[in-house]
């Protein structure tokens, strides 16, 4: 029995609409870890545990967010 061709290309589709999204949680997981993980080779550097990893790590998360904001409303239109 032959296989619907036309499965490929659903197949396909999805992907096409889907593949921007893909990246974009380990994006986010990325950023935050780097920024959490300055904050503390900062503590280090600077003896002023936990303020800058609490600082760096803030600043992550936002800079995700917003990182993660922009990317949504620019890929759905």
């Amino acid at each position: 029995m032959k296989e619907n061709p036309d499965k490929k290309n659903d197949w396909g589709v999805y992907l096409k609409d889907y593949a921007p999204y893909l990246g974009l949680g380990l994006q986010l997981a990325v950023t935050v870890a780097a920024m959490a993980f300055l904050g503390i080779w900062l503590d280090g550097k600077f003896n002023s545990s936990p303020w800058l990893t609490i600082v760096f790590s803030f600043l992550g998360v936002f800079a995700a967010l917003y990182n993660f904001i922009k990317q949504v409303i620019k890929s759905g239109k």
